[in-house]
């Protein structure tokens, strides 16, 4: 009834606007504002639109400004913590002028949403004409349809879900058209003559997208131009590159205002203390230049002569930041390598600096290629790039030409980039992390340098840019896995509809199909590392076990449960790698090297145990601790003959809360790269791998060391699947059935088969869309067993659990293509192997129907831990929008109780009756504040002498303590707190609490789930009293005062 309402009031109220706008008319000062998905988003890139605007108005000198973000719905746009809605956006612009680029997200709801659709129109065109957004009148509003799909070659992204998408989008643009007649408001239609425009690219061999959705630059000049005569009714004149690039630059400076890196410290929940003091002036330059740049581009219009440089030399000064809290001891290299403690196995010896070579500075993670040689990409423009100047971050190449351990030489491959967080290697070039965009960096000849840079995927979160994409790694099977953190919102569109996800998330990218997937999402942390054993079981920190969190995410913005309520989970960490290689010795084979960067830095060892139903780690020992707190390890890898090296973005200022981003004492000239070797022990042969020929390729994933056989599968997807195809079958049908790794060649095999092209054609018609999830669906194949799958059952037969785990994983890729993948999955799901049942509830997620779900309940017939509690509860929140509207399942009592008894319990003990609690004490309750490193109780007062109950309750993630001190003391204690954590034994003991007289009540350092109840009497010395968390590093912020009166 409400709804029918709504609709009678929004056509009524559609009668007093019947009359299009088009064509729009243009004043003098005139403020255009684009908003929408990415469509719009990135015209600003490629300002062919701008530029035909401007020539046809150029005395006009209209403002144009994009305010549209990748993912956008008309009901559903995600934005970072309160950073405003996109009225408040609005009417910062002073928009006259709207053009709303919206539809092609909502059209992957098919059918089913299309009268959502058309109901949410017409409420978000009655929100925008309710606003006055430029003080005199309501806007003028103009709609553009969604583009339709591209079919290229570049892409396997299968034809008849493509054939299904550009059905759905002519229905969103008929319905866009129709609202948009009836509401009175412009529509452009891009659909059609965009299609005609594919079809003409299509025959010469020239792509306007480069993934079938998002625009290419040649792609945006003809949809500028049919957007320009939709509005204008005129055909646009020819745009100069020099008008476009001056465009361009207006755009990026206008972006870096509008959408900049670190928006937590700008207007999130980290604004204070320094935020609000850095940020307002830099916005307001950003501004300033945004407005010279606009100027130059009205004078270009114009025909003016203009200068090659913009004057911003009258834009707001930066004043300069230099904190007064105390920071680590700088060291050269040299001088850093005297403070290492290193395990007497070992020697450690510096492989490059920024001494030798300067393009070294502040490095921050490192890949070998095929050919032996080291890539490090390098980040001076970290955390953000100053107003002003433009990031020109590094890639660089080192090789060690004599074998001696050290660097000889270092070649710049790409610069200009902008805060690179990882890479990887993949054909043609690299994969790189530049926030909020996933890029490719090209390297179309060969010669070691970037000739072009795309955008492959963006709608990143960027409000912590040390939060941002990282960990670049090849799964074993050839996808590439990366994951970002906490604070962030992320909205990325893909050819398969968008993929949201918020507060940390894994993603899962496969470059054949364009597929992004997000698991794993829960409330996390910051951790660093992701890394595979030879089973594919996947290490990290949060959690360790971390295969035990692959299950898809739940529907946007709901997140699992935290991991860290069931197993270990934990930051601090920025990388790890296995030992597999014959130069380490004996007795940590199977191990794995963590670097650890807070509350110490150190290189640990750590043990790798199997149980029934998940591995965990026990530290065994350190490979090297620094005394000088500026050695931050941040990435570390295995060389080709078995040495090991460690990426050190040495630094005396560590920490983005603790510090200003601006403090001028953050190091921007160190790197280093050191190398560890173990004593006489010989180094292994380094393989040859670039350029080998594909069956030398396959007889490399037979290798003991992990790392070869990484490379030689990433050499491997470089080459022609049709000649791989056949070598790979002959190479498994000649494996020796007596060789005691038989089955985990035959893995191997598996992944490398998942990896090439093995997608069977789709005809148009065959793609239906799942009438519980909305999914677009592809029937099963019907073709014989590929080699892939053959294996897959093989093992999954297998009297090795490892190995039917294995399997198990990978029947999430192919649930649905032979008759028995549901036999197979569930009598996986009633293994006896608690590592298979693990898998098998986990892959159930990666099917969105209520029969999977049936499947994955079968785990509740066998004993179960915190591990497939975890794995079943997460795959069950994943598929509950299907099985939810399944009364009979949802109804199931054992459903219903699993619910009840997998539910986060804190672990408390009952605290025992105290005598002290009789004196009627003054009680204080002091929480922490998740990831914020805050007390939730800043001040409190009490009575000079009075009894005190203090109950101390630890939520956050991290590990805290509470001390309270004599007045002035912070400093003091602080400090020596972070001398503590010099010490070999301090990570272990976790205790930060200093020997000082300067401390009156201290607890333990609680973990996440604990709480402490101090009692005491309060000074009878009237004061403020600090109160601190002396975990290193902490004191700086998370801090409170008790009142004494």
């Amino acid at each position: 009834m409400l709804r029918s309402l709504t609709t009678f009031l929004l056509v009524a109220c559609s009668a007093l606007h019947a009359a299009s706008p088009l064509p729009l008319e243009v004043k003098k000062g005139t403020r255009i504002v684009l908003i929408g998905n990415a469509l719009i988003e990135r015209m600003q890139e490629h300002a062919w639109f701008e530029g035909m605007v401007l020539q046809r108005f150029a005395s006009e000198e209209p403002v144009i400004r994009t305010l549209a973000w990748p993912g956008d719905e008309i009901t559903v746009q995600p934005r970072p913590e309160n950073y405003g809605d996109m009225h408040q956006h609005l009417t910062e612009a002073k928009a006259d002028i709207i053009i709303a680029g919206y539809g092609f997200n909502e059209s992957f709801r098919g059918p089913v949403g299309l009268a959502d659709f058309e109901h949410n129109l017409r409420i978000f065109i009655a929100g925008l004409r309710a606003h006055q957004y430029n003080g005199k009148s309501a806007p003028v509003i103009v709609l553009v349809s969604p583009i339709p799909q591209e079919k290229i070659k570049a892409s396997q992204l299968p034809e008849g879900v493509r054939s299904a998408n550009s059905h759905y989008l002519s229905q969103y643009t008929s319905a866009m058209k129709a609202v948009a007649e009836a509401e009175g408001v412009g529509f452009v239609d891009a659909l059609h003559p965009m299609h005609e425009e594919f079809v003409k690219r299509a025959a010469s061999g020239s792509p306007a997208t480069d993934n079938g959705i998002h625009l290419n630059d040649a792609g945006y000049r003809p949809f500028g131009e049919i957007l320009f005569q939709g509005l204008f009714s005129e055909t646009p004149k020819e745009v100069p590159v020099k008008l476009k690039e001056a465009l361009e630059d207006k755009n990026r400076q206008f972006m870096r205002k509008y959408r900049p890196l670190n928006l937590f410290y700008i207007t999130g929940g980290r604004k204070e203390p320094y935020g609000v003091a850095n940020f307002p002036g830099e916005l307001q330059k950003l501004e300033e230049m945004t407005v010279n740049r606009e100027r130059r581009a009205w004078d270009i219009a114009q025909g003016k002569a203009v200068p090659d440089v913009v004057d911003d030399s009258k834009t707001t000064p930066l004043p300069k930041i230099t904190g007064d809290r105390p920071i680590n001891e700088w060291a050269t290299p040299a001088g850093e390598q005297d403070a290492f403690r290193v395990d007497p196995r070992f020697e450690v010896n510096l492989f490059a600096s920024e001494e030798q070579f300067p393009d070294l500075a502040k490095p921050i993670q490192m890949r070998w290629d095929t050919k032996g040689r080291l890539w490090v990409s390098c980040s001076t423009t970290y955390p953000q790039v100053t107003p002003g100047q433009e990031p020109n971050d590094k890639i660089v190449i080192l090789e060690d030409t004599n074998h001696d351990g050290k660097a000889d030489t270092c070649k710049v491959f790409a610069e200009g980039l902008n805060v690179p967080l990882s890479f990887e290697f993949a054909k043609g070039g690299l994969y790189c992390s530049e926030q909020p965009h996933l890029t490719f960096l090209h390297d179309e000849d060969g010669d070691d340098k970037m000739d072009s840079r795309s955008i492959v995927l963006t709608g990143f979160g960027t409000e912590d840019s040390h939060h941002a994409l990282h960990d670049f790694t090849w799964t074993p099977d050839g996808d590439l896995i990366f994951r970002e953190s906490i604070f962030h919102h992320s909205s990325v569109e893909t050819p398969y509809g968008p993929v949201r996800a918020r507060d940390s998330s894994f993603f899962r990218f496969n470059p054949r199909t364009q597929k992004l997937t997000a698991f794993g999402s829960y409330m996390s942390t910051n951790p660093w590392g992701l890394t595979f054993d030879k089973w594919g079981w996947h290490l990290g920190s949060h959690p360790v076990f971390a295969s035990a969190v692959h299950a898809l995410n739940r529907p946007y913005p709901e997140q699992h449960v935290p991991a860290g309520d069931y197993f270990p989970a934990y930051s601090g960490t920025c990388g790890q790698e296995f030992i597999y290689t014959k130069h380490f010795p004996e007795e940590l084979q199977g191990c794995f090297v963590r670097v650890r960067y807070k509350p110490t830095n150190v290189v640990e060892l750590h043990q790798w145990v199997e149980h029934d139903t998940h591995f965990e780690e026990k530290l065994i020992g350190h490979l090297w601790q620094s005394t000088n707190l500026s050695f931050i390890p941040v990435d570390v890898r295995f060389g080709p003959r078995g040495d090991l090296y460690i990426c050190d973005w040495f630094n005396p200022v560590k920490g983005h809360m603790q510090y200003s981003l601006r403090d001028t004492r953050r190091d921007k000239t160190a790197g280093r790269i050191w190398r560890v070797t173990a004593k006489g022990r010989p180094l292994d042969e380094a393989p040859k791998i670039a350029g080998e020929p594909i069956e030398r390729l396959l007889d490399l994933l037979k290798a003991y060391e992990y790392r070869t056989r990484y490379m030689a599968k990433m050499e491997l997807r470089t080459r022609d699947a049709a000649e791989v195809k056949p070598a790979l079958e002959s190479w498994v049908k000649h494996l020796d059935p007596k060789d005691a790794n038989v089955e985990h060649h035959q893995l191997e095999a598996m992944w490398v088969y998942q990896a090439l092209d093995w997608t069977e054609k789709q005809k148009p018609g065959d793609a239906k869309m799942d009438p519980d999830s909305g999914v677009v669906m592809l029937p099963a194949p019907k073709f014989k067993d590929d080699l892939r799958l053959t294996l897959l059952k093989k093992l999954s037969h297998s009297k090795n659990p490892q190995a039917r785990a294995a399997a198990v994983r990978q029947l999430r890729w192919t649930l649905g293509l032979t008759l028995d993948s549901d036999d197979l999955l569930k009598a996986a799901c009633n293994d006896a192997s608690g590592l298979v049942r693990l898998e098998a509830a986990i892959t159930a997620s990666y099917m969105p129907h209520v029969s999977y779900a049936k499947i994955a309940l079968d785990l509740l017939k066998h004993p179960m831990d915190s591990y497939t509690t975890y794995a079943l509860r997460t795959a069950l929140d994943a598929l509950k929008p299907v099985w939810s509207a399944d009364a009979k399942f949802a109804a199931r009592a054992d459903l219903k109780k699993f619910y009840t008894d997998s539910e986060p319990k804190k672990k408390r003990t009952k605290e025992k009756p105290d005598p002290f609690d009789k004196l009627n004490p003054t009680v204080v309750n002091i929480g922490t504040v998740a990831e914020r490193m805050l007390f939730t109780t800043t001040e409190f007062t009490v009575k000079a002498g009075a009894p005190v109950k203090l109950v101390f309750d630890n939520t956050d993630a991290t590990p805290h303590n509470l001390l309270i001190l004599q007045p002035g003391a912070e400093d003091e204690v602080g400090l020596a707190a972070i001398e503590m954590a010099k010490q070999p034994e301090a990570l272990a003991s976790m205790n930060f609490t200093p020997k000082s007289d300067k401390i009156i009540q201290a607890s333990q350092m609680l973990k996440q789930g604990e709480a402490q109840t101090l009692r005491f009497h309060a000074p009878h010395a009237p004061g403020r009293y600090p109160y601190i968390c002396s975990f290193p590093g902490h004191y700086l912020v998370m801090k409170g005062v008790m009142i004494v009166e």
